[in-house]
């Protein structure tokens, strides 16, 4: 992947990035803002940190479910539509999750949000797909990942005043609100993408499904894509917690420290995506992990520490967290033929959100707090599975950089026409 060609962007290609872009950052808002609210939510809900990462998890498990039920149909439908059904369904959940005024209500409120929201990433990675080449996508993922640092920023600083001004479900309306809006935008100025229609085997949803689960090439992008979830969610629902009863912050100035990096994310983001276009996508996947394992590790040992040094620390690993899944993103999405993608990325979306409610519910049993606003136990355990769990990731990403490697030349010899399969020995 060294030296690529990067091809310009046409006017269109922006839009959707930025479309795409503003969706991402509602839906990993709605996501994020769950761990700035965590210590709000134990002590409102008297929760203990197992419930918590329940109520985390719920999110997870339902997208993970609702992922796999959709791969079958993904690539049946215009893409415009399906991510305009599935992102109208996140709204609704997300009103939802502001209706509720208790434990049992959120949950449930939590798990019709993941059931739509969880599958938006998925028909996004698609639309990207089909619309940018390899050589564009790791700029692109740069500018869709800032929608994790915008969400920071601005949405999880303002959501984290309306909570502590008029309660924590203040946030879930923000975020319902400013959905509608990106809705006019889908219906009225996104075009539909229907190229991969055209190729279609009209085989049943089901066969689809299962063909796109067992071929080898595929899964080992599945497994690569569920441990760098388990290794980038497992610290965060507790991320706020840990930052108030352990490092000695105050809840008023968790926006600023949010704030810083998110701020960080926007910064890098775009370079790093820059990069992963002109340079080894899977060097700069490397050297990130390394960099985001020492981080998490001291950071997981921090006892009380002032702000200023707390907030350096927190833009240290999401450097590291956010340089993981831009090259990882553009290097998974050349794993799949173009009538499997909206397959291929459903199921990869729910690998990746069960990974992490996996990661949640094993964070919660993990972590415990033997009083309410005690410190936290046993949170530096989680700093060592995430540095064994990326290791491990490390490895199957160099399988996936071979394939989308294989791939690339397979297509510039004109062995390999877009829609067919390549069958490689794993």
């Amino acid at each position: 992947m060294k030296n690529e060609q990067q091809a310009a962007l046409t006017g269109y290609q922006k839009f959707v990035i930025f479309i795409l872009a503003i969706t991402q950052f509602t839906v990993i808002l709605d996501f994020m803002v769950m761990s700035p609210l965590g210590d709000m939510l134990m002590k409102s809900l008297s929760l203990k940190p197992s419930a918590f990462g329940v109520a985390v998890s719920a999110y997870a498990f339902s997208a993970g479910v609702s992922g796999l039920l959709t791969a079958g149909f993904a690539d049946r439908f215009d893409r415009k539509k399906l991510f305009l059904f599935f992102y109208c369904g996140f709204i609704i959940g997300t009103i939802c999750c502001g209706l509720a005024h208790s434990y049992p209500a959120l949950v449930a409120a939590r798990v019709v949000t993941g059931l739509f929201g969880g599958v938006i990433g998925s028909v996004s990675m698609a639309i990207i797909t089909d619309l940018f080449a390899l050589q564009q996508r790791g700029r692109v993922m740069g500018f869709i990942q800032m929608g994790f640092g915008a969400s920071q920023i601005l949405g999880v600083p303002i959501g984290l005043y309306l909570a502590n001004k008029w309660g924590w479900e203040s946030p879930f309306w923000m975020v319902a609100a400013l959905g509608l809006f990106i809705t006019l935008l889908i219906i009225t100025k996104l075009k539909p993408v229907t190229q991969h229609l055209t190729i279609q085997k009209h085989e049943s949803a089901l066969k689809h499904l299962w063909e796109t689960v067992i071929k080898k090439n595929y899964r080992v992008g599945y497994t690569a894509t569920a441990l760098l979830s388990i290794g980038g969610f497992m610290m965060m629902p507790f991320g706020s917690a840990f930052a108030i009863n352990n490092l000695g912050l105050t809840k008023e100035q968790l926006p600023m420290l949010f704030m810083v990096s998110g701020l960080s994310s926007l910064v890098f983001m775009p370079l790093i995506g820059k990069l992963s276009d002109r340079i080894d996508k899977f060097k700069i996947f490397a050297v990130a992990c390394v960099w985001m394992m020492i981080t998490c590790v001291f950071y997981t040992h921090l006892s009380v520490t002032p702000l200023w040094f707390v907030m350096i620390y927190n833009v240290c690993m999401m450097i590291g967290i956010m340089s993981r899944m831009i090259p990882s993103s553009a290097l998974v999405s050349a794993i799949p033929d173009m009538a499997d993608r909206g397959a291929f990325m459903s199921v990869n979306a729910s690998m990746q959100q069960i990974a992490g409610g996996i990661a949640a519910a094993v964070a919660g049993a993990i972590v415990t707090q033997p009083t309410k606003g005690a410190p936290l136990q046993h949170y530096h355990i989680i700093g060592y599975l995430v540095t064994f769990i990326t290791m491990i990731s490390i490895i199957l990403m160099w399988r996936v950089n071979n394939l989308a490697k294989k791939r690339m030349q397979d297509k510039q010899a004109g062995v390999v026409p877009e829609g067919h399969v390549i069958h490689e020995g794993i």
